[in-house]
């Protein structure tokens, strides 16, 4: 039988990546986003080239009932769920603590804390009936330090960070697997989100080092998630080659 992933955020980035890596690898794709043309898009290109099929949810993981509105309506053959993927996230702004937006800190904390645990608690019940579920948090190198003027979003990950150590912990007797995947510096929609479509500022937040990408984080994850059995991996911090944490680079002049 198939198994099945469920991915937050799947549109784009490491999400959309994470999709292809598993359609490729025989998957089954319940594909979660807000643009519901980016994920009919999604959709007809996995189907095209894999054997696999594709269930596309378009709910925005910050609206706690449409959250539980999509579980709700979960088709019934599609309500046995392998992994979960909770990549949906965002960083809105790079200000300091006075001039920051008060709506980007709402929206960050909505979406990046808020959303994973409404997903994760709707869904958990068809996590719990596949014989090896597996939960996988995308987290962030900002929730291991904190790096001027990120303040509230740095706080949003390490939330992230501390919600999935308890979900380990707790989730254990169910015999369901949960890992943390904290990315450094990752060349998607990331930073033109961040800077409001700004694509000077959006380039030279990856200027002088080359950058992850979200095929490489993907490909992390398509390891973490086909351990054996009795192995899991509880988090992972990936950089690129020229980041070490969030303060040091060795970029090129």
């Amino acid at each position: 039988m198939q198994k099945t992933v469920f991915i937050t955020g799947a549109t784009s980035g490491i999400g959309k990546a994470c999709a292809e890596i598993f359609a490729r690898n025989g998957y089954n794709i319940i594909a979660n986003g807000r643009r519901a043309e980016r994920l009919k898009d999604l959709k007809n290109e996995l189907e095209k080239n894999f054997p696999v099929k594709v269930l596309t949810v378009d709910f925005d993981v910050q609206e706690k009932e449409q959250v539980f509105a999509a579980a709700d309506m979960l088709p019934s053959d599609w309500q046995k769920i392998d992994v979960l993927i909770n990549n949906a996230g965002l960083a809105l702004g790079k200000a300091s603590f006075e001039d920051a937006d008060l709506e980007d800190w709402e929206t960050m904390l909505h979406t990046n804390v808020e959303g994973l645990l409404f997903v994760s608690k709707a869904f958990l019940p068809f996590v719990k009936k596949s014989p090896a579920g597996h939960i996988i948090n995308i987290g962030s190198i900002a929730g291991k330090e904190v790096y001027e003027n990120g303040n509230v979003y740095c706080a949003s990950k390490f939330a992230v960070d501390a919600i999935t150590k308890a979900m380990r912990i707790e989730l254990m007797p169910a015999g369901i697997k949960v890992t943390g995947i904290h990315p450094g510096a990752v060349e998607t929609e990331f930073s033109l989100v961040r800077f409001n479509g700004d694509e000077d500022k959006a380039r030279a937040a990856y200027k002088g080092f080359k950058p992850l990408t979200g095929a490489d984080v993907a490909d992390t994850i398509w390891f973490c998630a086909n351990l054996p059995p009795h192995a899991c991996i509880n988090e992972l911090t990936i950089t690129c080659l020229q980041q070490a944490n969030v303060f040091y680079y060795n970029k090129n002049p």
